[in-house]
């Protein structure tokens, strides 16, 4: 089992914990363009975080780029945390989540 995302992020330090895995800070170990191409592939548009700080210091212009592009240059665009289970991928932290993965 993976856990994808930031090590100051609250919620993934709460997967993280929870699980007993380690947390694979996107910031300091981006993604490679495969990773984000699988996650898009898994949650579409979902996996850009509109409401992010990030997204809001992006120029009119810059948010019109694909998202792999934005995610591949700005990581902590990304909702998380990701986490891959054998190959199955869960977005977030909620209840749904946390039901099926402890």
């Amino acid at each position: 089992m993976h856990i994808y995302g930031i090590k100051t992020c609250d919620t993934c330090r709460k997967a993280s914990k929870a699980l007993g895995v380690a947390l694979h800070d996107i910031r300091s170990n981006p993604l490679s363009e495969e990773e984000v191409a699988r996650f898009l592939a898994a949650f579409g548009s979902d996996l850009v975080n509109t409401r992010s700080t990030t997204w809001r210091g992006l120029d009119a212009e810059e948010r019109t780029r694909p998202p792999a592009e934005l995610l591949v240059d700005h990581p902590t665009l990304m909702k998380r945390p990701v986490i891959d289970k054998e190959g199955q991928l869960y977005l977030g932290w909620s209840a749904s989540v946390q039901e099926a993965l402890l």
